[in-house]
């Protein structure tokens, strides 16, 4: 298959394009001109620039293409507008370049378990559930979701909510080894027992290619099968750790078994994301720890089933969570990220 990936250069796509061209798919990346595209040209993937906030950038790179995985997306910004200028309206560029193909190509948009929102009460979340995203980042994932369903009786669509996604070349997930590697210290804010799901990015990528090429598409939200959310997955490995728990896991991987677990009250993290917030407003640089992300943070467990992928693709996770997690401590210490 000849397939293209949108936000190539981040965290994940390099994951994503490597599990393509093992299976001998041709991968093209769009990519921004200011983009870091050093792992993806150890991959030796094609690579054309564009901006998907310009309609015409999408509209030629989906030329000739059999499937495109949109995988760009914003993750921090000052405000809700800025947000959806990239997770609604970017989806919506990228589907009208694919509707206007006289045979439109497969498109998998990469949405976020942030659209769906939290599991109330330890509710594992599924597909069904009615979406209820409780940040700003979470209601820009949904708006992208709605804006790529406009096109569903045009494009077949299908949509992923990945959980936490973790891995090689992962910055996010580095701050919290490096205190765990350098320290044996683990902070968890607030006292309560907050569950989460999690997947590695090498899972994520084969649970991609697979709903491309098996996946079921989304319909019309006309279409009695839309109260299912026909064509929504959820990814996740089958163990749901704490936060505190997932610290302990860390301090495993990193061959450090005493790991002290301090708690913080809840006001000192609102308190600390809002100074953050506050310095990087001064900077106008946006930060990833933001008052935006603590309030997706305390909401509650996210924590979601893979039943349906399991059940539809016949995809399951099959290496173990501590095992992933020291697959990716090895690459920190190897690569000097701790």
């Amino acid at each position: 298959m000849k397939v293209l990936i949108t936000g190539a250069s981040g965290f994940i796509g390099p994951h994503v394009a490597e599990a393509l061209i093992a299976r001998g798919d041709q991968v093209t990346c769009l990519v921004r001109s200011t983009s870091n595209v050093a792992r993806l040209e150890r991959l030796g993937v094609l690579m054309v620039q564009g901006d998907l906030t310009n309609p015409r950038s999408p509209r030629a790179a989906v030329e000739g293409v059999d499937a495109v995985l949109h995988l760009a997306g914003l993750i921090k910004a000052f405000s809700l507008d800025e947000l959806l200028s990239v997770n609604e309206q970017g989806v919506r560029n990228v589907v009208t370049a694919c509707a206007a193909r006289d045979n439109p190509p497969v498109l998998v948009v990469v949405s976020s378990l942030a659209a769906a929102g939290p599991s109330p009460n330890g509710h594992i979340r599924s597909e069904v559930d009615p979406p209820a995203p409780v940040s700003n980042y979470g209601r820009s994932k949904r708006a992208g979701e709605l804006a790529a369903q406009d096109f569903a009786s045009q494009v077949p669509i299908s949509i992923v909510r990945p959980p936490i996604v973790f891995g090689e070349g992962d910055p996010a997930m580095a701050q919290m080894f490096r205190p765990i590697a350098r320290f044996g210290l683990h902070v968890v804010p607030g006292s309560s027992d907050r569950r989460f799901s999690l997947i590695h990015a090498a899972d994520l990528a084969e649970a991609l290619v697979t709903t491309i090429r098996t996946g079921r598409r989304i319909v019309p939200a006309s279409d009695p099968q839309s109260e299912s959310a026909a064509g929504y997955y959820f990814f996740a490995a089958p163990e749901q750790p704490t936060y505190a728990e997932l610290g302990s896991l860390i301090g495993t991987a990193l061959n450090r078994p005493r790991v002290r677990i301090l708690r913080t009250p809840e006001w000192v993290t609102w308190g600390a994301a809002a100074a953050t917030e506050l310095f990087s407003r001064v900077r106008r640089q946006p930060s990833i720890f933001n008052v935006d992300k603590i309030r997706e943070a305390t909401a509650g467990s996210w924590i979601c089933t893979p039943k349906r992928a399991q059940d539809e693709l016949g995809f399951s996770v099959s290496v173990s969570l501590p095992d992933r997690l020291a697959q990716t401590a090895e690459w920190y210490q190897r690569e000097g990220w701790l």
